[in-house]
C-alpha cells in the first residue's frame, strides 16, 4: 500500500505514512543518528530527573519508598546510568551484547539497593533483541529478565507486596517482548510481499519474453513458407521462361504472366501476415481487406502453382477435409506448401508428385511423394521447412516424417490428431 493508497483513509493517517517513509529513507542512510537519539530520549526522560533530584528512587516519591532503597552519590549513580543506557547505540548491530551488559548493571543497581529510572533500557533492550536478534537466544534472554524482576520485586517489598510487583515487571517485559514480536513479523511479511513482488515482476517480464519469442517464431514460420514457396515457384517459372523464349516465345509469355500472378499472392499473403501485427489504431483507412487464412480449399490452387513450374502433382482427399476446423486447415495447409516447395527446389523438373490428404474420425493423415532422387542436398540436417511443419504438427499432437520413400524417390507423412481436447474425460 503506498501512500497515496492511505490517503483516502484521512489526512492524519498519509501524514504518518509519509513521515514514516521518511525516517526509515534517513535511517537507511544513518543509522547511528536514530540509535543516537533514543539514547537521548532515554536520557532526558528518565535519567536526568534522578541527577536532578539527585536521589535514588526519586526525590519526588513517598517518604517510605525514598528511604527503602540506597541513596547514592552522583558519580555512582551517573556510572550505573552510562551502563545501562549507553549500549543501547549497538541494540541493533549486536542487540545480544546490549542486552547482556544492561542486564548485567541492573543486576549490580539492583544488588546494591538502588532504583532508577533508567532502568527502562532492560526493556528496551529485550524489544530490540526480539525485533534484531536470533530467535532461540530469547529464552535465555527471557529467563534472565524473569529473574532480574524478581530480585526488583523481593527488593521492592518493604513499599509494595511482592504479588503485585511480579504482576506489573512481568507484564512490563510481556509488552517489550510481544511488540517486538508483532514488529518483527510485521517486517517479516512486508519482506515477503516485496520479494513475491519482485519475483512476479521477473516471471511477468520472462513471461512477455516468452510471448515475444514465440510471436516471432510464428511470424518467421508464417513468412517462410509464404516467401520460401513462391520464390520457388517465381524461380522455376523464371528459368523456364528464359529457356523457352527463343524456343517457343508464347510459354515465355505465358511464364511471366505466371511470376506476375505468383509474385502478386504472395504479396496478398505477406500483407495479411504483417496486418496482423498491427494495432487496430495503426491500420491506415481505406488499406487493404486482410483475406482469410488459407484452407484445404486452397490446396487446389497450390498445386495449379506447382504444375505451372512444370511438375506433374496428383492430389486427391479422402474424407469431408474442408469441414475441419480453420486452424487444422492451416496447418494442413502449409505443411502441404512447405513439402511442394523442397520438391521444386530438390525434386528435378521430370519429377512427379503424388499428394494424398486423408481425414478420419480422430486423425489426419498427409502423404506427399515425388519421384526425384532420393538423396537431397543438406538431408542428413533438418531445416527450417522441416521444423516448421514439425512445429505446426506439434500443435495438434501430430508428428511429421520425412526421408527416403521405399519406392525410391522422396516422401513426406504428417499426422494431425483431431480428437478434441479435454474430451471424454
Amino acid at each position: 500500500m503506498t501512500t497515496d493508497d492511505l490517503s483516502g483513509m484521512g489526512p492524519l493517517v498519509a501524514l504518518l505514512a509519509r513521515g514514516g517513509r521518511r525516517l526509515r529513507q534517513a535511517d537507511r542512510a544513518r543509522p547511528w543518528v536514530l540509535d543516537s537519539a533514543v539514547v537521548a530520549v532515554v536520557f532526558l526522560m528518565f535519567c536526568l530527573p534522578d541527577l536532578l533530584h539527585d536521589g535514588a528512587g526519586g526525590g519526588d516519591g513517598p517518604r517510605r519508598f525514598r528511604l527503602a532503597f540506597t541513596q547514592l552519590p552522583v558519580t555512582g549513580m551517573l556510572a550505573l546510568q552510562a551502563g545501562l543506557v549507553l549500549p543501547l547505540l549497538w541494540r541493533r548491530r549486536r542487540p545480544l551484547a546490549a542486552f547482556a551488559v544492561i542486564a548485567a548493571v541492573f543486576v549490580l543497581q539492583w544488588t546494591l539497593g538502588a532504583a532508577l529510572r533508567a532502568d527502562v533500557a532492560l526493556f528496551v533492550a529485550l524489544y530490540s533483541l526480539t525485533l534484531h536478534g536470533r530467535l532461540r537466544q530469547l529464552p535465555w534472554a527471557c529467563a534472565t529478565t524473569a529473574g532480574a524482576m524478581v530480585l526488583v520485586a523481593v527488593r521492592a517489598s518493604p513499599t509494595v507486596s511482592v504479588w503485585d510487583a511480579l504482576f506489573f515487571l512481568l507484564s512490563t517485559t510481556t509488552a517489550a517482548l510481544a511488540l517486538g514480536l508483532m514488529v518483527r513479523v510485521r517486517r517479516a511479511q512486508l519482506a515477503g510481499l516485496r520479494d513475491r513482488a519482485a519475483r512476479l515482476e521477473i516471471e511477468r517480464d520472462q513471461r512477455s519474453r516468452l510471448a515475444t519469442a514465440t510471436e516471432r517464431t510464428r511470424v518467421a514460420r508464417e513468412m517462410h513458407d509464404i516467401v520460401g514457396h513462391n520464390l520457388s515457384v517465381i524461380i522455376t517459372l523464371a528459368d523456364a521462361g528464359a529457356y523457352a523464349t527463343d524456343l517457343a516465345p508464347e510459354r515465355g509469355k505465358e511464364a511471366l504472366r505466371l511470376i506476375g500472378d505468383t509474385g502478386r499472392q504472395a504479396l496478398g499473403e505477406l500483407r495479411r501476415v504483417l496486418g496482423v501485427l498491427r494495432e487496430p489504431a495503426d491500420a491506415a483507412p481505406g488499406g487493404p481487406e486482410l483475406s482469410p487464412q488459407p484452407g484445404l480449399a486452397d490446396v487446389d490452387a497450390l498445386c495449379a502453382t506447382v504444375r505451372a513450374a512444370g511438375r506433374e502433382v496428383v492430389y486427391r482427399t479422402s474424407g469431408d477435409v474442408e469441414a475441419l476446423d480453420s486452424g487444422v486447415q492451416l496447418t494442413a495447409y502449409r505443411i502441404v506448401q512447405e513439402a511442394l516447395t523442397n520438391t521444386l527446389k530438390h525434386a528435378g523438373t521430370e519429377a512427379r508428385v503424388h499428394l494424398a490428404i486423408v481425414e478420419t474420425d480422430t486423425r489426419l493423415t498427409i502423404r506427399v511423394r515425388d519421384t526425384g532422387p532420393a538423396a537431397r542436398p543438406g538431408s542428413h540436417e533438418e531445416g527450417h521447412g522441416l521444423v516448421g511443419m514439425r512445429e505446426r504438427a506439434a500443435l495438434y499432437g501430430g508428428t511429421v516424417s520425412a526421408g527416403p520413400a521405399g519406392g525410391g524417390g522422396w516422401g513426406v507423412e504428417a499426422v494431425l490428431d483431431l480428437t478434441p481436447q479435454g474430451g471424454g474425460r
